[in-house]
């Protein structure tokens, strides 16, 4: 039988150990997401480990700014059968949503060959709808609306003539923020830079 001071030690070592593993896991934690006013941002790793839905196959895209506008990020991944070929970011100091939706479009049909068929996903309904329903009217006006004029018109017509040179390409809405495990590990890449990554 060990004696008292044995049995403090014990003690003190096994208080010691559970408070070091709890400060591990509060680190761990912490680099694992992080909270901008009420939103949670999840790293990629935490995506991974906590969606398992939505398609499995083509070019997820996302982009944001906080505030908007503001500094921003975006973010694209191409994964096939749920397996992750390529991915990029980046952040721009002074922006809008808008803007990093439409960047993150224009960087995803660029990493496609003007041969290839495939999806590429966004959650803005107006990205998607601008390119899809709206832009071949705009061009045969000359770039102008009858409500006045397109806003971030340069990207617009650098993302309308990518498309018109990949046909195989589908451009489709995804709802946000839904569990759709690709379209959320795009947004952990468009708002990596709120994280330092």
């Amino acid at each position: 039988m060990p004696s008292t001071r044995r049995k403090r030690e014990i003690i003190n070592v096994d208080v010691e150990t559970i408070l070091l593993v709890y400060i591990m896991e509060a680190e761990s934690a912490a680099h694992e997401s992080t909270r901008v006013g009420e939103f949670e941002v999840p790293t990629r790793s935490e995506v991974l480990k906590r969606y398992t839905g939505g398609p499995q196959t083509g070019v997820f895209t996302d982009g944001g700014a906080s505030p908007n506008p503001g500094p921003g990020g975006w973010g694209l991944v191409h994964v096939v059968n749920g397996e992750i070929l390529h991915e990029e970011h980046g952040y721009e100091q002074d922006t809008t949503n808008n803007r990093m939706e439409l960047t993150a479009l224009i960087h995803a049909l660029k990493l496609v060959s003007p041969e290839e068929e495939i999806t590429v996903y966004s959650d803005s309904d107006l990205c998607v709808k601008t390119i899809n329903e709206w832009a071949a009217g705009w061009e045969a006006r000359g770039w102008k609306r009858k409500s006045g004029p397109i806003k971030n018109l340069e990207l617009v017509q650098e993302l309308y003539a990518l498309k018109q040179e990949r046909p195989g390409v589908t451009l489709q809405w995804i709802k946000a923020h839904d569990g759709s495990r690709w379209n959320e590990y795009a947004d952990a890449l468009a708002t990596a830079w709120m994280r330092e990554e």
